[in-house]
């Protein structure tokens, strides 16, 4: 079914059908390679189709709706929070230092896809660079990809920053994950 020429179910499809996008894995490659950026909403995967770019959260809700519009039901979306160190984010390493901090405890949606973990996030995304880094996974709906995913992020840094005894307040530290998120949008 990946491969297989979409079936013009809905708006999703007859979208990606106007940008000469005919099969999933080819859906998948499109996004992949749209330049990383948050979207005017967060809460809203439609809008990679329209503004061009997308979050890790938006490109992979946006393809799992796509998926769930095709009736493939081997794609999966899911909430990973990791460590975003320099290592699998070397962009960061800088910001990192400067607050003399390892890591930041970051939320990150990914797709499984026939039973097998894809990052879309950028052209340069891979899975494989962060999967030795996940502190845990749950599977989420795409409606789930806003306040859900904000929310249950905050609730775990806060418990994480308390069991650490960390010297930044949930604030603070919620701010330099803000700056990190600078960075990788430039």
């Amino acid at each position: 079914m990946l491969h297989d020429t979409f079936k013009n179910k809905g708006i999703l499809s007859e979208i990606f059908f106007e940008l000469e996008v005919f099969t999933f894995i080819a859906a998948i490659q499109f996004v992949k390679n749209l330049p990383y950026g948050r979207t005017t909403d967060r809460a809203n995967p439609d809008l990679v189709l329209i503004e061009l770019k997308g979050s890790c959260s938006t490109k992979h809700a946006l393809l799992k709706k796509l998926a769930l519009e095709q009736g493939i039901s081997t794609v999966s979306l899911y909430l990973c929070l990791f460590k975003m160190n320099g290592n699998n984010t070397p962009k960061l390493e800088e910001v990192l230092q400067k607050h003399d901090v390892s890591y930041i405890v970051e939320a990150h949606c990914i797709l499984s896809v026939n039973g097998e973990f894809i990052d879309v996030t950028s052209e340069t995304s891979d899975y494989d660079s962060l999967k030795n880094d996940i502190l845990e996974l749950v599977e989420i709906q795409p409606e789930q990809i806003g306040d859900f995913k904000v929310d249950y992020h905050q609730t775990y840094l806060k418990k994480w920053l308390k069991e650490r005894n960390s010297k930044y307040s949930f604030e603070e530290f919620w701010g330099i994950r803000e700056q990190c998120i600078k960075v990788l949008s430039s």
